[in-house]
């Protein structure tokens, strides 16, 4: 591995979004422009906000925390991730959040993807809006009872949705129990 650690990095390919590199025999994706993520863990009165959103690479639409990117606007480059968390889940769901706490940088799929994001935690919500996203986003904003979320996400992978894989933050103690 230090042969593939120490080895120069390569552009393959770059986009506006992503840039596809190579280091030694590791290939893998990149945010351009060091954009980084934020995901917004919101859960109060026993529900948790959840979207539906289309992903092209899948094919399908898929069930997901709120999330969107920090600083993807070129005049925002240097955008508080708190910020940009508290804009994306009033434009995603049309909940605003009186409190939102940083709950640390993680990596969803570090043998593939070098991107992080910021997961943070809201609360204080008020409905503000109906969400659903911006520019053709086409998002469907889910409130969901958290003694209904297994059911939930059992539905939608039976109707041929996807389960994005931050949802283990909720479904983890359930499936530790072998619910």
């Amino acid at each position: 591995m230090t042969a593939d650690r120490d080895a120069p990095e390569h552009i393959a390919w770059e986009g506006k979004w992503i840039i596809a590199k190579q280091r030694g025999r590791w290939e893998y994706v990149s945010r351009a422009r060091s954009i980084r993520a934020a995901v917004i863990l919101a859960v109060e009165d026993g529900h948790v906000l959840l979207v539906e959103q289309y992903r092209v690479p899948l094919g399908k639409p898929c069930i997901e925390l709120p999330a969107g990117l920090i600083g993807d606007d070129d005049s925002a480059a240097d955008e508080d991730p708190l910020a940009a968390a508290g804009r994306e889940l009033e434009e995603e769901t049309g909940y605003r959040a009186a409190v939102l706490e940083d709950a640390g940088e993680y990596h969803s799929s570090p043998g593939m993807v070098s991107e992080s994001f910021t997961l943070v935690l809201a609360r204080g919500l008020t409905r503000i809006g109906a969400g659903g996203g911006v520019g053709g986003e086409d998002i469907t904003p889910h409130r969901v009872p958290l003694d209904r979320l297994e059911q939930f996400v059992a539905d939608a992978r039976q109707a041929g949705k996807a389960i994005d894989v931050k949802l283990l933050l909720l479904l983890g103690a359930g499936l530790l129990r072998g619910n």
